[in-house]
């Protein structure tokens, strides 16, 4: 959908059609909802349909606030980045055990049988934090690129949008996509790098 055509459904979501809605909704909900569990590939489904909802009840919310200078779907990026790691950290301190009283591991019940949690599959809360860090550095780096790069670069490698895809988000033709995210890619890595200070963690391909 190109810039015009987007500005004419944002003001009829804002005028309450509900068509309009029904739009947004199927223009960009799948989309949203690739963007989580790449972002979070440990999600369940459950997981990305929960954060999907919030995030699509903060657009509703939200629309007013919306200034168009980025495309719609990458604005909903943005608020679907914030309400996982929102969710992240719920389910991160729901691990940790907020609100239940603590069990000794010499705790027995009357039969006799220890009280001991078994072994979590999960990966450790350690190897979580490290993870979300990263994350967190990942999306501060794009955050100071913003604009242009900020905007291709997580259609691409968030969304998960191919070249086309891409060009008719951006009201671009695919050339143009492709040299954009060759300087972009470029850039970020620089970018990520002084954010990280030391190690480039290879976080996007350097090819298509």
């Amino acid at each position: 959908m190109d810039r015009g055509a987007e500005r004419q459904l944002i003001s009829r979501c804002r005028q309450g059609d509900p068509s309009a809605w029904d739009e947004v909704f199927d223009l960009h909900y799948a989309a949203t909802g690739r963007f989580v569990f790449q972002l979070c590939g440990d999600f369940t489904q459950e997981d990305c349909e929960e954060v999907c909802q919030e995030s699509f009840l903060s657009v509703v919310r939200n629309l007013g606030s919306f200034n168009g200078e980025s495309a719609m779907q990458t604005w909903i990026f943005r608020i679907a980045a914030n309400k996982a790691r929102d969710y992240r950290a719920k389910q991160m301190a729901a691990k940790r055990g907020g609100g239940m009283l603590p069990v000794s591991i010499d705790a027995v019940d009357d039969a006799g049988h220890r009280l001991v949690d078994p072994v979590s599959p999960l990966p450790a809360p350690d190897l979580e934090l490290i993870r979300d860090e990263r994350w967190r550095q990942v999306s501060l780096a794009l955050e100071r690129m913003g604009g242009p790069c900020q905007e291709i670069l997580e259609l691409r490698y968030f969304a998960d949008l191919q070249y086309a895809e891409i060009a008719e988000a951006l009201d671009l033709n695919e050339k143009t996509v492709s040299s954009r995210l060759s300087k972009c890619r470029d850039k970020f890595e620089r970018t990520l790098r002084a954010v990280f200070s030391q190690e480039n963690l290879g976080v996007l391909p350097s090819k298509k």
